[in-house]
């Protein structure tokens, strides 16, 4: 199995051709589907934010090539999307994913609502039955290093956002917002944390618009704003000082003509648009306008920029940590590779245990229960403290990426040869900590008589020996 990962985003695309391959919250099961039914793909989740559209898949046959999943789904020269598509596979996939989620990729570094997106879009996955093993493991660690990364560096120690970086914005143009009144339109997330942020620059009245009233009259609330109902939304716009845009529509909704109708009404008093919509809610025509200042996605990652300066130490220790956190992922996954070793030996320590107790079945003569009982509970602890140093040797040497040391442990237990560079196969366990030894399950010819001694715990088929050695 290959992981991959194949997008695009603000470092290597321009807002004009992301806007082109957004994903509205509505499609993405659907063309999540699509792109699980490529012949190849046998797992797959797909993160749309307004900065990236990223591909994220577990391949039975690494050969797929994704960049034509995207040209076909959406009309692109194969040429124009080659040379602004990245592609990052296994252990660097993994980074990558990592990274993203604990949000060190973000046009604002530190910012906390990518999580939260890449939550969501793994969980529109999961509904739609396109992730499975694989990308469960990755995701769950994905998300774990992310909350390390949160909670034991300063990365998430102030409120940073691409939604705080346009109301900075905001303020640099107007001087001050005390009084200014804000228009937002649509409801969403992004939407809701600009209108914190412009509440406590000293904003005054709030404006809100949604194409469903009642999410509308839930965003106003907090802010004591007014709801304007969205068939009303020109009628209203001229009124606000700042407008805050993301509706997910598929086409302008404020083009040159409203910008010039707007400017009328307001006697030519400047107005500020804030874009935070891919596609875009803004027709760049606007910016032409005297009086009319539109910034977009792409405006605000230069604003962004002036904030790298004094995080990069923070994000110097966030990668740090991270590394830690990836290397810590791809040993659980190679200690995996070594259970198909770890349960031969286990059967091999079994089948002997089973033969010296049929062995000397005529000289212990005939068992009560509770004798059989302390026999079986007998041999199997010996061979359980027998195991374990050559399990925890087979496991360290899979951590440690030691092919050449595994190698020799397998030869001298006469071990089936385990490769490292191997990937797991989809829904194995990667390992989750040491553990005492486990000895598979016997057939009832381990008994020492006809009573039969107490039955054994633990797995009792190669297939259950595999996972629960896989976990340790």
């Amino acid at each position: 199995m290959t992981l991959t990962v194949l997008g695009v985003n603000h470092k290597t695309a321009p807002i004009e051709l992301r806007e082109r391959i957004a994903i509205g919250r509505d499609e993405l099961p659907e063309i999540t589907r699509a792109l699980a039914a490529v012949p190849g793909v046998a797992e797959c989740m797909i993160v749309s934010t307004c900065n990236r559209v990223e591909l994220i898949a577990a391949l039975d046959t690494p050969g797929v090539d994704l960049s034509t999943f995207l040209c076909n789904q959406f009309g692109l020269d194969a040429g124009v999307l080659s040379s602004h598509t990245y592609q990052h596979r296994d252990q660097q996939a993994v980074r990558h994913v990592f990274r993203v989620a604990a949000s060190l990729d973000s046009m604002v570094v530190g910012e906390p609502q990518i999580l939260g997106q890449v939550k969501e879009a793994f969980a529109t996955a999961r509904t739609a039955g396109t992730v499975g093993g694989e990308l469960e493991h990755l995701l769950q660690g994905a998300f774990s290093a992310a909350k390390k990364v949160r909670s034991e560096t300063e990365i998430g120690s102030s409120s940073v956002s691409i939604a705080s970086v346009a109301v900075e914005l905001a303020r640099k143009i107007f001087g001050s917002l005390h009084g200014r009144t804000v228009f937002l339109v649509g409801a969403g997330k992004m939407s809701e944390l600009a209108a914190r942020h412009l509440v406590q620059q000293g904003a005054g009245t709030i404006l809100v618009t949604n194409r469903t009233l009642e999410r509308a009259k839930r965003m106003a609330e907090p802010f004591q704003g007014r709801v304007i109902p969205f068939e009303q939304l020109y009628e209203h716009a001229a009124e606000a000082d700042i407008i805050i845009t993301s509706t997910g529509a598929p086409h302008h909704i404020f083009r040159r003509e409203h910008g010039q109708a707007f400017l009328h009404r307001r006697r030519n008093r400047p107005m500020f648009f804030i874009d935070i919509a891919v596609p875009r809610d803004v027709d760049p025509a606007c910016n032409k306008l005297e009086g009319l200042f539109v910034y977009d996605i792409d405006d605000l990652q230069q604003v962004a920029a002036s904030h790298m300066a004094e995080r990069a130490r923070i994000a110097t220790d966030a990668e740090t940590l991270l590394e830690g956190e990836v290397e810590r992922f791809h040993q659980r996954l190679r200690t995996v590779n070594v259970a198909p070793a770890i349960v031969a030996l286990q059967r091999q320590a079994e089948e002997l245990r089973q033969a010296e107790i049929r062995r000397i079945q005529a000289r212990l003569g005939s068992l009560t229960p509770e004798q059989a009982a302390a026999v079986e509970a007998l041999t199997r602890g010996l061979v359980n403290k027998f195991l374990h140093p050559p399990m925890q040797a087979l496991k360290q040497a899979a951590r440690d990426n030691d092919p050449v040391r595994l190698e020799a442990l397998c030869e001298t237990w006469s071990l089936p040869s385990t490769d490292l560079a191997a990937e797991p196969a989809a829904g194995s366990a990667p390992e989750r900590g040491p553990g005492p030894a486990s000895v598979p399950a016997s057939e009832p010819a381990a008994a020492a008589n006809s009573n039969s001694a107490a039955k054994p715990t633990g797995a009792s088929t190669p297939e259950a020996q595999a996972s629960v050695a896989g976990r340790r």
